[in-house]
């Protein structure tokens, strides 16, 4: 009897609170890499298979398998509600990309019946309130949107910005509980805007890169074929849906590739980053999952040194580590691979990728298997001019970010466009059929880095062999008499001062008092004590000085003072404003 009083309690525990299964890794629907006229067409094609995305809350534990078949039903009863209040085909539809099922139905709603879906940022730790609400204003003036829509959590700042920008604002749980008034969808074309991308740094002076739907499966296709696809693998991320490397590469290309994806929220990710390394060590089939350079310095940093990683992971399987979003660094790559090997990581698995929004995303990945290769470059050709007697020759690793996809062409050119040779510093080009239409309703800003079809990435590097080397972004260089100074240089050279790491140094370049320039180099700072401050920056100038050769401005800030883009990467840019605007305040020295 009491077995029997057993079976049926469980019974209905189950019933009550039933197991979830994730959507399926293996599928009979044979793959077709992205091979889709419009986006709409790929989720068609997608929803007749097994696959889906599945979401994780934050320690792991999946909260909502969401195959792609619901996802159509539900994003077609999204698009019939939209048409019903009024959307029509060219309509930008404003969405904040939270990280799970409504954004996901209402993406492709939007794309469904015709309008342009733009994602905008969620907030983060930096700025507070009235920060994120001026953001999104400005976003939406951008844009000019029929409809801002979010997640109830974030009615109260949303709905802000869409009352001060004269923007209809809903929250999806609303909108979800309109009646589905039955309506023809219309019909996109390949070359029709699929949707609006603004990058994560554009907050003041804000571009919406305007993507075509035949841009869009372009390099979704060259995407897969470059990672070389295969039937086991799924992907797994934590990324923002409001980045390209989120949106398009996590998101959009499981969607058109077929592959079951699995996903974390970003600020749990923040909280706990190894959760990401967690969901990697269940996934049974084979790992594809990307990250910035500093979400692998995370996981590294957050690794004790009295508890072993076999122990807890199982990392055999990451078939594919893509890395991407921001200058990818040697040095951090190998503290992963020296934390984690031994739960069965391969250094081999990693994948050095370059690309951007006005790409759509990717210009170019490494083959698969090749891993980080780097070629030590003198600083004589980084600095651009000849080498001084006055101290020794230095070097910088360079990483090589792979070959260029499928159909898209690079070039490196000199200042006024001149074609440079081999091995050659100098500006980052590219064509192919995934480049941009150009920036929303901004001809200026396109007609400066469009030229006859070519994008003017503004990313300097060289080419090497077939394969692409990325430099810095031409608009971080600090010139000082003649000579370029790379910030990444300045700033790796103090990361190696004890108790500082990446994110911590901002440079970049003043003017002083006297009308000159030079490098300003900012850095948080965790002691009180005068003198240990005293001695610290000392330190960091001499560590400067033996990199740039010059006495620079060093300044000493509260931690959590330098601000970060909305993906998390520094914002050198907003540093420089913010501080010559007097709002962030360093540290006083006792003399």
């Amino acid at each position: 009897m009491g077995g029997h009083a057993d079976k049926v309690a469980e019974a209905m525990v189950m019933e009550r609170d039933p197991v979830l299964v994730p959507t399926a890794t293996a599928d009979e629907l044979p793959r077709r890499f992205a091979d889709f006229a419009t986006l709409g067409e790929a989720l068609d094609y997608a929803a007749s298979g097994k696959r889906g995305l599945n979401f994780h809350d934050a320690r792991g534990t999946l909260v909502r398998p969401y195959p792609f078949s619901e996802l159509r039903t539900d994003a077609i009863d999204m698009a019939l509600r939209l048409i019903a209040r009024g959307v029509r085909p060219l309509d930008r539809i404003a969405l904040v990309a939270e990280t799970g099922p409504d954004f996901a139905a209402l993406f492709f709603g939007v794309v469904y019946a015709g309008a342009w879906p733009v994602p905008l940022p969620l907030p983060t730790s930096f700025g507070g309130r009235d920060a994120y609400v001026e953001q999104i204003r400005v976003q939406l003036a951008s844009s000019d949107p029929k409809m801002l829509l979010y997640s109830p959590q974030l009615a109260d700042m949303a709905s802000e910005a869409a009352r001060i920008s004269g923007v209809e604002g809903m929250d999806w749980a609303t909108l979800g509980n309109t009646p589905v008034v039955p309506a023809p969808l219309p019909r996109a074309a390949s070359g029709d805007i699929c949707y609006l991308q603004y990058s994560s740094g554009s907050t003041r002076f804000p571009h919406g890169v305007a993507v075509t739907h035949g841009a869009l499966l372009n390099n979704l296709a060259a995407h897969a074929h470059g990672m070389q696809l295969i039937g086991s693998d799924r992907c797994i991320s934590w990324l923002p849906w409001y980045h390209d490397m989120g949106l398009v590469g996590c998101f959009l290309s499981p969607i058109a590739n077929q592959v079951s994806a699995d996903y974390l929220k970003t600020e749990d990710f923040a909280r706990r980053p190894l959760a990401w390394l967690d969901l990697i060590s269940r996934n049974q089939g084979t790992t594809v999952s990307y990250s910035p350079t500093f979400g692998y310095d995370i996981c590294s940093r957050r690794m004790s040194s009295q508890t072993k990683a076999s122990d807890r992971f199982d990392l055999s399987r990451w078939r594919l580590a893509g890395n991407g979003a921001d200058m990818i660094r040697p040095d951090v790559m190998q503290h992963f691979v020296d934390a984690f090997a031994p739960a069965g990581f391969q250094a081999t698995a990693f994948l050095p990728s370059y690309g951007l929004a006005e790409a759509t995303l990717a210009v170019s990945i490494m083959p698969p298997g090749e891993g980080i290769r780097v070629e030590l470059v003198a600083e004589t050709q980084l600095s651009g001019v000849a080498a001084g007697q006055d101290r020794p020759q230095r070097f910088r690793a360079i990483v090589n970010c792979g070959k260029p996809v499928r159909d898209m062409t690079v070039e490196v050119r000199e200042e006024d466009g001149t074609p440079l040779p081999e091995r050659a510093i100098g500006k980052l080009w590219c064509t192919g059929p995934s480049v941009m239409a150009g920036y929303f309703r901004d001809a200026e800003a396109t007609a400066a880095c469009m030229h006859d079809g070519w994008l003017d990435t503004g990313d300097m590097g060289y080419m090497s062999e077939g394969y692409i080397y990325i430099v810095g972004r031409a608009k971080d260089m600090i010139i000082v008499n003649g000579r370029n100074h790379w910030p990444q240089d300045i700033e790796w050279a103090v990361e190696q001062l004890p108790g500082f790491k990446a994110g911590d140094i901002a440079a970049f370049a003043i003017t002083t008092p006297g009308g000159e320039e030079t490098p300003a180099v900012l850095v948080q700072c965790r002691t009180s004590d005068d003198k240990e401050r005293s001695r610290l920056r000392d330190e960091i100038r001499e560590r400067v000085r033996s990199v740039t050769g010059m006495n620079c401005v060093i300044e000493l800030v509260p931690p959590r003072t330098l601000p970060r883009t909305s993906s998390g990467k520094l914002s050198r840019a907003k540093a420089r404003n913010l501080y010559l605007a007097g709002e962030i305040k360093p540290y006083a020295i006792a003399a």
